[in-house]
């Protein structure tokens, strides 16, 4: 056997010494600018785009990328999973997510955080809520409350017929909204770990998807079930406008008040137009600018949040109740998300 050259020996060493400095500095640079993914259901509802220019600005002035990615629909888990599993290759330290399947989307995430990359829920939670490391979101279940409890007021003494308008089946935000309304309407038995939709009192119940025209078509087979509606629960503000539309159809807008969950321009104005009697307002944009907060400090200190963070909730309407803490649409119009 050939001794080894020096000339050998000294190439290799280098090539090594190259190797670590390479590696040091793409370390350097990953910590200089973190990358950070945004996933949320869809690009195009006004609540998630709003969410996506919350993270796009917190993200510029914290240094860091943003990646972002979406499913084609609400509901579309594969779409979402195919956007997580690229930004972790594309070396995301940290992800936001609004998941669209609660318990689908639970092994992609799994195998993200398995790989070091820490895992925010942003308005939905994931099933069981453990499956990320924290939960940036409104408590949907008080956004119900809130609802329920100005649409008692405002009913009075008049016996009320309630249709809920509500997302799809399964779905955890659908199902603390619409359990919210009731137990704020006075429902009793209902609390905020109830994992099942409660259809106590509901003379009709139809998924919306949070969509203004299947929100009409619902509205329209609910009054075909039942004529004398007079309250109608929306899981969010395009389903409320779809809502209201089958109503002046029949004739029955004025006869009937609806109550929504959102806060974005387009609900705010309709709750000033008489539209919509009241709304419970979210706030997209904190969820994700804390998002990006939390994921630019995890890159430069390597420590994770952890646990369930309220965003907050406040209820919009110009015809105030007695005993139901609100703001009136000029306080929603200064605080709105969409145009």
């Amino acid at each position: 056997m050939q001794p080894i050259k020096r000339s050998t020996l000294t190439i290799a060493a280098m090539s090594a010494t190259l190797l670590v400095a390479t590696a040091a500095t793409v370390m350097a640079q990953s910590a200089a600018q973190p990358i950070i993914g945004l996933i949320t259901k869809t690009e195009t509802n006004p609540f998630f785009v709003k969410m996506k220019e919350g993270a796009a600005a917190a993200a510029t002035k914290g240094g860091a990328k943003l990646l972002s990615g979406a499913g084609k629909a609400d509901g579309d888990n594969a779409g979402q999973v195919t956007a997580l599993e690229n930004m972790v290759a594309a070396g995301a330290k940290t992800i936001l997510i609004t998941p669209s399947d609660s318990k689908a989307i639970v092994p992609a995430i799994t195998k993200a955080r398995a790989a070091g990359v820490m895992v925010i829920a942003l308005d939905s939670p994931t099933e069981p809520v453990s499956a990320v490391d924290a939960l940036f979101a409104t408590n949907n279940y008080k956004a119900g409350q809130l609802i329920g409890r100005y649409a008692k007021k405002a009913m009075g003494s008049k016996k009320a017929v309630i249709a809920t308008l509500d997302l799809f089946p399964g779905q955890p935000v659908g199902i603390a909204r619409h359990n919210g309304f009731l137990q704020g309407f006075g429902t009793a038995g209902i609390t905020a770990t109830t994992t099942a939709q409660i259809s106590t009192g509901v003379a009709c119940a139809a998924d919306s998807f949070g969509d203004q025209a299947k929100g009409q078509t619902a509205m329209e087979n609910c009054l075909q079930k039942n004529p004398d509606i007079n309250v109608v629960y929306t899981i969010n503000e395009p389903a409320a406008a779809g809502a209201y539309q089958a109503l002046k159809a029949a004739g029955k807008e004025k006869d009937v008040l609806i109550v929504s969950v959102d806060g974005g321009c387009a609900g705010v104005r309709n709750v000033a137009s008489g539209v919509i009697a009241a709304t419970s307002q979210q706030y997209p944009l904190k969820m994700a600018s804390m998002g990006v907060a939390a994921g630019i400090a995890y890159a430069k200190t390597g420590k994770k949040v952890a646990g369930y963070t309220d965003t907050g909730v406040t209820l919009i309407s110009d015809k105030p109740e007695a005993g139901v803490t609100s703001k009136d649409s000029k306080f929603g119009l200064a605080n709105c998300w969409g145009q």
